[in-house]
């Protein structure tokens, strides 16, 4: 597809919700329409709606409504329109044919996808297909490659934390350790950050395999010195010592063939090690719903301006990123199929540490 002047924007959010996508619409709808003149259509249901033509004008929104209002009012789905492709048994397109329909019947001249790692690998495959894509970074687990920051990050740590705090009354109460799990199945950044907010004493991640041995003894000296209430923040893709011996096969099967998420089996490990009566809690789908924080808001804010932007200066295929607080360009093929894993020399994973809190190794 040829670069032209844009003028007419579709725009789909894919993945999993998070806090402040509709505050990103909301902008960047707001931004190219008041500088340049431009145009937008939502597209439903992510990828889904862009195979189906399932478009509509944004014209008509009250966009007010929309800064502090959680979800996406487009809706989304995990369609991944190049994962084992097959024609539409209406129109016998193949997803990608399906796409470029709706962009001709639409008069497209561009597209802005709203997404996580999965969303983003999908715009930069539809780049190389020459389409003109540019990729807006939101997801709760903060695991993108190529930026800092994503909006949805920082209300879901609120969210968190607030259980960790509420669930310590409950430990307290009755003189327990509470495991609480805590989303982010490959990457721990929302555990960590959480676990330092809510004062956990045991933080453990998807980085780091734990040692069980080494979790009870930290609580035990804990007891022993008069404490009897204990928070382990535990992220659902934490893992112990033999689990990481595993291949990535081996490791997804030993999952599927668990009856119950990781948090539960922490704490029958705890409790079997320890003698201190121990529950578990999941946080689950509250962290990534409800709406985003003021710090989201003025992320996705300030990202979904800044992708009008790109926009009007034809920055295709790029990720809109934030850099030490700045806006900056990642080429999506450098997020594409990576995800941005806590580096052990993290200074907020230090601090934990610093603070004594334990992480299982």
């Amino acid at each position: 597809m040829k670069t032209i002047s844009v003028k007419r924007v579709g725009v789909l959010t894919s993945g999993g919700d998070a806090p402040g996508l509709n505050a990103a619409i909301r902008a960047l709808c707001i931004a190219g329409k008041s500088k340049y003149g431009m145009k937008f259509f939502g597209i439903r249901n992510g990828y889904r709606g862009l195979i189906d033509n399932d478009v509509f004008s944004l014209d008509s929104l009250d966009f007010d409504s929309l800064i502090n209002r959680g979800g996406t009012i487009l809706g989304t789905s995990r369609v991944k329109p190049f994962k084992n492709p097959v024609p539409d048994p209406k129109t016998g397109l193949l997803p990608v044919e399906g796409i470029k329909e709706t962009f001709k019947k639409n008069k497209l001249d561009a597209l802005v996808c709203l997404g996580g790692n999965g969303t983003n690998t999908t715009a930069s495959l539809l780049y190389d297909e020459g389409f003109n894509v540019i990729g807006l970074p939101k997801t709760i687990d903060n695991d993108i490659v190529g930026t800092d920051e994503t909006f949805g990050f920082y209300t879901a740590i609120d969210v968190a934390t607030e259980g960790l705090h509420s669930i310590r009354t409950t430990a307290r109460s009755h003189s327990r350790a509470m495991v609480v799990e805590i989303m982010g199945h490959k990457v721990g950044w929302l555990g960590l950050y959480a676990g330092i907010a809510g004062n956990a004493d045991v933080v453990l991640l998807p980085e780091i395999p734990y040692d069980i041995k080494k979790i009870a003894k930290c609580l035990t000296q804990k007891k022993n010195a008069g404490q009897n209430d204990f928070i382990i923040a535990c992220s659902e893709g934490a893992l112990n010592l033999k689990e990481a011996e595993l291949s990535k096969k081996e490791f997804k099967k030993a999952r599927e063939n668990m009856s119950q998420s990781v948090a539960f089996r922490v704490a029958q490990e705890i409790e079997a090690e320890t003698g201190i009566e121990t529950r578990t809690s999941v946080l689950g789908y509250l962290q990534r719903g409800g709406n985003p924080h003021p710090y989201d808001v003025l992320l996705a804010s300030k990202i979904g301006t800044a992708a009008a932007d790109f926009l009007a200066e034809k920055k295709f295929g790029n990720l809109v990123a934030v850099k030490g607080g700045n806006i900056t360009a990642t080429p999506l093929s450098e997020v594409a199929a990576k995800i941005k894993q806590i580096p052990m020399d993290n200074e907020m994973l230090k601090t934990g540490r610093c603070l004594g809190i334990c992480f299982g190794d």
